[in-house]
């Protein structure tokens, strides 16, 4: 069997692997060029296609005339997408004999759309997950084939759940492939009422809802931690930014508007609904926060 890939990121490197790995003859991988001004912390699908000998192509706009020519010549069997970042139009979709498939980082019909990893830890989600399922012309859209669920543990970042993702949507994607070839995958409609979509998110996006409740704060900063922009908020002294938080119970002072401030050698953020969290690390313009040295900090 004959595939085009469109792939990107972690999720893309491990999935094009698998195909390759489940003896599918992967005949043009499409990616992106590395943008330079992108935090580049993923594995790179062009290296491992140029490793095993693949044709490897990053146009900046996949749903040209030359982009088509180049994907039916190939006359695949099947087209994948796997954490591609632009939408495929019909043209594309129509080019396999045998289907297009992509690989989506949430349970379905859950967080469909852009960056579901992070949404779902926002929104204090104890579960996410990878799903395999049939690409239309709307996004995650399709049926689906198979996924597999993987737990958010109350104080895992964006970046420890992605990695439990990968590994799911690599394991979906072998355990899937054998029916896939064979022709005998069996598809379920999805029940759309029962998820939303959500759209892509900008560093700007990360700054901090000094209203907001404790739990809400804790998800926000884990959600955004490194290696993405990070949860901040403008204060007199600058640009405050929180990278990781601990639960830590509550306070019995109200509170108007959140405040940072440190008390027995550790800096702590109390919220307004009286939930306190433990700031284990925090930048102000750049500059780590020493506990022994940070004043009262207000989040208005």
């Amino acid at each position: 069997m004959k595939a085009v890939v469109f792939a990107y990121h972690n999720v893309g490197v491990r999935c094009l692997r698998a195909l390759i790995g489940g003896g599918v003859d992967v005949a043009l991988v499409v990616t992106h060029r590395d943008n330079p001004n992108e935090n580049i912390w993923f594995a790179s699908v062009e290296q491992v296609a140029r490793d095993y000998g693949i044709p490897v192509i990053t146009p900046d706009d996949p749903n040209t005339p030359e982009v088509l020519a180049q994907v039916q010549a190939v006359r695949p069997d099947f087209l994948f997408s796997f954490y591609y970042r632009h939408m495929l139009k019909a043209p594309l979709l129509e080019c396999p004999a045998r289907g297009a498939f992509n690989m989506h980082g949430s349970l379905l019909p859950k967080y469909r759309g852009r960056v579901p990893i992070n949404w779902a830890i926002i929104h204090g989600e104890t579960e996410t997950g990878a799903t395999l399922h049939v690409m239309n012309v709307k996004p995650d859209n399709g049926p689906l084939v198979d996924q597999m669920a993987v737990p958010i543990l109350p104080d895992d970042n964006a970046d420890e759940v992605f990695a439990k993702v990968t590994v799911a949507a690599e394991m979906v994607l072998a355990r899937s492939l054998p029916a896939l070839l064979a022709g005998k995958a069996e598809f379920r409609q999805q029940d759309l009422s029962q998820g939303g979509y959500f759209g892509g998110r900008k560093p700007e996006d990360g700054r901090i809802d000094p209203q907001a409740g404790a739990a809400d704060l804790h998800n926000f900063v884990r959600a955004l931690t490194h290696p993405f922009p990070g949860a901040f908020a403008d204060i007199d002294g600058g640009r405050l930014v929180i990278w990781k938080t601990l639960r830590a119970g509550g306070h019995s002072q109200q509170l108007q508007t959140a405040r940072l401030h440190s008390e027995n050698g550790a800096l702590w953020l109390d919220a307004v609904d009286g939930g306190r969290l433990k700031v284990l690390s925090a930048t102000l313009d750049g500059a780590a926060l020493d506990p022994a040295t940070t004043q009262t900090l207000t989040l208005a």
